[in-house]
């Protein structure tokens, strides 16, 4: 079996020892530059202009004419491809600069690749090795790697570092953000979109459970900033904006911790 191209046909798997010849195209220019100092990197990887964002109906339209993932493939173009290099093997991020993506919503792992494939989402060097890994993917790729990760068991995230907000008088807990939010801010509960476990909702609400805690603080304040603009509604830059870095520390310590705390009685059962 010959190595196939992205435009070929997408159920098409590429021959085994593709992936490395690929990885090294991807990580040989941008990695050991970034490696070495990542503010010198340069331009590779640069997007001229981002797609537009989706539309409900649009992404809808995209997942759907995904195909089915094979999460046996994926699981080995996690290693072949050097994705468990921040990712790890079975999705558990092995420094604090990654997100955990075992047990993550197939939906949000598919148009997060989208959107790097795209330029959507290319928030400063991060975001365009991304770009970079994204655009040697055909779509049976992104399926396969997706199902992999939602086939493994949601993280425990017990050994990163925790932030340790100091809360003001006029800051809201954790978990009352979570469960009602604050209406007086037009802050909606988080549990609406992310579910009462933090177990992800429909389309690009993701997974939050057990989710690396440093990188939880920085995706939200790249929200709040507007760096991250790949949410199609703006939902997360508009609950963002309200909130203090004293709340995004709390709720990232609070889903952190979730899947490690007892279940309260009469409401969450991690």
């Amino acid at each position: 079996m010959t190595e196939c191209p992205i435009t070929a046909n997408p159920r098409c798997h590429p021959a085994p020892g593709a992936g490395w010849a690929r990885a090294a195209r991807l990580f040989a220019p941008l990695g050991l530059a970034l490696a070495l100092n990542p503010v010198q990197a340069g331009d590779h990887g640069q997007v001229a202009s981002p797609a537009p964002n989706w539309t409900p109906s649009s992404l809808r339209q995209a997942l759907a004419a995904l195909p089915e993932g094979d999460a046996a493939h994926g699981r080995e173009l996690n290693r072949s491809l050097f994705c468990a290099s921040c990712h790890g093997n079975e999705g558990l991020a092995p420094t604090m600069n990654w997100p955990h993506l075992a047990g993550q919503k197939v939906a949000y792992t598919a148009k997060m690749m989208l959107d790097y494939q795209s330029g959507l989402r290319q928030e400063g060097e991060r975001g365009r090795l991304m770009h970079d890994v994204g655009v040697e993917l055909s779509p049976q790729e992104i399926a396969d790697l997706a199902a992999f990760y939602a086939s493994l068991p949601a993280p425990r995230e017990a050994t990163t570092p925790r932030p340790e907000p100091q809360l003001s008088a006029t800051d809201l807990p954790a978990a009352v953000l979570v469960r009602k939010g604050d209406p007086s801010r037009l802050i909606t509960p988080c549990a609406s979109c992310h579910g009462a476990a933090g177990e992800g909702g429909r389309l690009e609400a993701p997974e939050l459970a057990g989710q690396n805690p440093r990188y939880f603080v920085r995706t939200l304040l790249d929200y709040q900033h507007g760096t991250r603009a790949n949410d199609g509604k703006k939902t997360m830059r508009a609950f963002t904006r309200g909130l203090t870095q004293a709340e995004l520390e709390a709720l990232a310590v609070y889903y952190a911790d979730l899947p490690l705390r007892p279940a309260e009685p009469g409401f969450f059962l991690p």
